[in-house]
């Protein structure tokens, strides 16, 4: 074995990894190599809930739009909610907005359901400035007030959706392809 050629080349991963890593470019590789997963259909939304079924939605609190308006989430009682925590310092965030974008466009103009997409970024006009670069179409909100509840999770990306008459009915922390025929489905006949 050449130990030479062993450190030289596990000292040239270790350089591209660090310029990853410092110029920035590491949560956007990873985001679009988890995108690119999610493309596959291997990760699909189970519409099946687990030990979350049937629970209250708190729809207490507050949320600044992209103008700096304040949300109150009780507006959105008696809707059905697809709402996804998530921030732009997060690869599986990342990799899960264009199936959202795409799902958003699909039932965009359903008067009955709304998309909550929550930006946990300290800096909201990150979030802004990423979901403009990228063109999606839904807006943004910010929990600059933290979150209620309902809506604490242990990780993000996390998706709920809440029913118009305010029961969680779907809830998974982690990425999925929420663009899929079934889960399409599961919104529009809530």
């Amino acid at each position: 074995m050449n130990w030479k050629k062993e450190i030289k080349n596990f000292g040239l991963v270790i350089g591209i990894f660090a310029l990853l890593y410092f110029t920035g470019w590491i949560t956007p590789l990873m985001g679009g190599i988890q995108s690119l997963v999610l493309s596959t259909g291997l990760l699909k939304p189970n519409v099946v809930l687990e030990n979350k079924e049937d629970r209250a939605f708190d729809y207490t609190g507050d949320f600044l739009d992209e103008n700096g308006e304040l949300v109150a989430l009780e507006s959105f009682k008696g809707k059905t909610l697809f709402i996804n925590l998530w921030a732009t310092w997060c690869p599986p965030c990342r990799a899960e907005m264009p199936h959202i974008s795409d799902l958003y466009k699909k039932v965009q103009d359903e008067k009955t359901i709304e998309f909550l997409m929550i930006a946990l970024d300290n800096d909201f006009n990150k979030s802004i400035k990423y979901v403009a670069e990228k063109g999606f179409s839904f807006s943004v909100l910010h929990a600059n007030k933290g979150l209620n509840r309902s809506l604490q999770s242990q990780s993000i990306p996390t998706t709920l959706v809440i029913s118009p008459k305010g029961k969680v009915v779907f809830y998974q922390e982690g990425m999925s392809n929420f663009n899929t025929k079934e889960f399409t489905e599961f919104l529009l006949n809530l």
